[in-house]
């Protein structure tokens, strides 16, 4: 039996579920998520906890088992405590601006502004705190759909390995190149 689909997940009480196969919706503070799983993998409830079981020792159920786990695991987290992604914008002249629930407008050096629709289930905001570069907090319950969002954003300017400038997360660590080195060689 793999690992990690073996180990229960433990379910807070403000998170209410159904299991309807294929189908496990969960509903929490933060919101809804529905998980498809397979044909034949099982969820079992027992004191608070989630176990996913798998159909047969079959390998492709194998390696299906252990995913559906740690999947079931990222649902409940995000339906009761959400997941939450910051990026940073860093540069002169660099701006975001929310326009609509939906809808981010960057400056970014380019020669026209562009602009981002999120997908329906991201919150953006937002936040310019006087002395810190501007940033973008993006929530939801999808982990999957925060990291990529985050993706999309941080590739419309990545950050430059000689001046930093662009968009990067929040964590990420930069280091920066030398740039040409003026004086030396033959003179």
């Amino acid at each position: 039996m793999s690992r990690i689909g073996k180990r229960p997940v433990a379910l807070p009480r403000e998170v209410k579920w159904s299991w309807e196969p294929p189908r496990l919706k969960l509903q929490g503070p933060k919101g809804s998520y529905t998980l498809e799983l397979a044909d034949g993998f099982t969820i079992q409830a027992e004191d608070g906890q989630l176990r996913v079981t798998r159909p047969s020792d079959e390998k492709h159920h194998k390696a299906l088992h252990g995913t559906y786990r740690a999947l079931l695991q990222n649902a409940v987290i995000g339906v009761s405590q959400g997941f939450q992604k910051t990026l940073e914008i860093v540069g002169i002249g660099y701006k975001a601006e929310l326009k609509a629930p939906d809808v981010l407008v960057f400056t970014l050096g380019y020669s026209h502004d562009i602009a981002f629709v999120l997908p329906p289930n991201i919150k953006a905001q937002v936040v310019a705190e006087r002395g810190q570069n501007l940033r973008i907090v993006l929530e939801s319950v999808d982990k999957q759909l925060v990291g990529q969002v985050a993706a999309m954003l941080r590739s419309l300017r990545p950050p430059d390995p000689y001046k930093g400038k662009g968009i990067r997360y929040a964590d990420e660590v930069l280091r920066l190149r030398a740039g040409k080195v003026k004086g030396k060689g033959k003179k």
